[in-house]
């Protein structure tokens, strides 16, 4: 192998593909306000609620979905563990959803900082976050790993 070869592979297809390992294997953990009632769910419900398909907790209290921005490694972890959905498929069943007047997407965030602010001021609202940006403020309701 040429060096030049070897040192493009060890300056930067090494380093990226230990970031990607690095942020793939991220815990995300579905959250509620600390003030929510709300107590732990199973994936489908979450993926119920995040696919439009409910619209209230399991104990009848209103929910609203927060999602994080498209194209977040955190949005398409979320999406294809819990529903099984890559982006695509995703966009797909959100743009029938509305076609249909059935439904619209969850409103969006910029990160995971932003989503735990406005899970933690909102008690009906869920979102999922790193669990790395837990905090007091809210509780997670569900893990994903």
């Amino acid at each position: 192998m040429s060096y030049r070869i070897r040192r493009f592979l060890t300056t930067a297809v090494l380093p990226l593909a230990l970031v990607l390992s690095s942020n793939a294997s991220a815990e995300l953990v579905v959250i509620v306000s600390a003030r929510s009632p709300a107590q732990g769910l199973t994936s489908d419900q979450v993926a119920a609620i995040f696919l439009g398909q409910a619209g209230r907790f399991p104990d009848g209290q209103e929910v609203l979905a927060l999602d994080q921005r498209v194209g977040s490694q955190e949005r398409n972890a979320f999406y294809q563990q819990v529903t099984g959905k890559t982006p695509a498929l995703l966009k797909a069943h959100w743009s029938k959803m509305v076609f249909t007047g059935r439904g619209q997407p969850p409103r969006e965030a910029a990160d995971s900082a932003s989503v735990r602010r406005m899970v933690a001021e909102n008690p009906s609202m869920i979102g999922y976050i790193d669990r790395a940006a837990l905090d007091a403020s809210v509780r997670p309701v569900l893990v994903l790993r």
